[in-house]
């Protein structure tokens, strides 16, 4: 029998999963970093009160853009959309305005992380729309 999670881990998913859609159980992968990511990141400093979920997305986005790391981008563009933070226009807009501090190469991946996501979401939003049946159909 397995010991009961903590209250900092038990936060911690709950809050990876409110996030991104996802979490990950450090008790199933090695090594300190997931217990750290989880426990500290998620489920003390994601869960105070000071900052929604969306204000410290945007906080997050501007310094994964700033340090040029699109395939994070991409994640938190997708979990933004997901949860409804951002829409499209939004999404751009954002992209737009962090390109004036962190520079044109940089914002290349931003941007292309972005558009990545927007056709993914469009695609995804086709599918399922031509998947349905209509009423006359049903």
């Amino acid at each position: 029998m397995s010991e009961p999670k903590s209250p900092a881990r038990v936060a911690g998913m709950a809050k990876m999963q409110e996030v991104y859609g996802f979490t990950v159980d450090p008790d199933d992968m090695e090594g300190p970093y997931v217990d750290v990511t989880v426990d500290h990141l998620f489920g003390t400093v994601w869960t105070r009160e000071a900052l929604d979920v969306r204000d410290r997305r945007l906080a997050t986005i501007g310094v994964i853009a700033a340090q040029g790391v699109p395939e994070l981008l991409e994640v938190q563009f997708d979990a933004a959309m997901a949860r409804g933070e951002l829409d499209e226009e939004q999404v751009r807009e954002l992209v737009l305005h962090l390109t004036h501090y962190i520079g044109w190469p940089l914002s290349t991946g931003m941007s292309g992380a972005a558009e990545r996501v927007i056709a993914r979401r469009r695609k995804a939003a086709a599918s399922s729309t031509e998947a349905a049946p209509t009423t006359e159909e049903s």
